[in-house]
């Protein structure tokens, strides 16, 4: 008998659902073993495994399956460097920063616009949906594109 691992049993290894193997497969991420001769299971090689926690722990750190696929296509790779893993791991640091500034700048944007909000009255009289309404056609997030801005004591 040859050794190896059901999908069933590599996906409780790896702590992830079946259908998870089988999209990582579709997104050639992982490798669907050969189907046995006659009738029998695939049968996944240990390595699968450590392969699936490989990925999950590179998306829990931000990167995307596209990112994912060019990481394990450099582990592949004898002549890769670690500078070439450094390069990809500070560029996600870059974009992670990028996105908390960006979280950072809409938070305070909330809070100006909450802080206005006289919280009671008609529709008329809310300063949030008087923001959001004359905001929406710029193509910007309202309040947040440009801190400088004013609409009615609101910081925009």
């Amino acid at each position: 008998m040859t050794a190896g691992l059901t999908i069933g049993r590599a996906a409780r290894a790896a702590g992830v659902g079946v259908e998870t193997i089988r999209f990582y497969e579709r997104q050639r991420l992982v490798a669907q073993p050969p189907k046995p001769e006659g009738a029998g299971v695939r049968l996944y090689p240990a390595d699968t495994v450590e392969r699936i926690r490989f990925i999950k722990d590179a998306q829990e750190l931000g990167f995307s399956l596209r990112e994912i696929h060019e990481l394990l296509a450099l582990r592949a790779d004898p002549a890769a460097d670690c500078s070439d893993v450094r390069e990809r791991a500070t560029a996600k640091l870059d974009d992670v920063q990028r996105k908390i500034q960006r979280l950072q700048d809409i938070g305070a944007a909330l809070e100006r616009l909450i802080a206005a909000c006289p919280g009671r009255g008609g529709l008329h009289a809310c300063s949030i949906m008087d923001a959001l309404t004359h905001h929406s056609g710029d193509g910007g997030t309202a309040c947040c594109s440009n801190p400088s801005q004013t609409t009615k004591g609101v910081h925009r």
